[in-house]
């Protein structure tokens, strides 16, 4: 679930919660690809409060990175914990997206 979304000139801040499943996927999806199409170039996700991601919301992910790489900037994904985290290691997507 997107709980806030936050601009500050060509940076997005993102502060997800819960699940991520298809229909949040689609939600994150629908909200910043539009930022990417006006110039956004960073994107800063927390997810520290993100309990579970399928692979959908991995897809969206991967997505925006790809895109924003493409307006030479990136995505920066902090908080990870848990069985998220695992997923990130495991998928190798921890060596693909800035962590903090």
């Amino acid at each position: 679930m997107i709980d806030q979304i936050k601009q500050e000139n060509d940076t997005m801040y993102i502060t997800l919660s819960g699940k991520i499943y298809v229909e949040e996927a689609t939600a994150v999806r629908e909200k910043l690809f539009p930022c990417l199409d006006r110039g956004c170039k960073h994107f800063v996700f927390d997810m520290s409060r993100v309990t579970f991601i399928d692979s959908s919301g991995l897809g969206v992910l991967v997505a925006i990175q790809k895109r924003a790489l493409q307006n030479r900037g990136g995505v920066s994904i902090k908080g990870l914990t848990g069985e998220v985290k695992e997923l990130f290691e495991l998928t190798r997507l921890n060596q693909v997206f800035q962590l903090d």
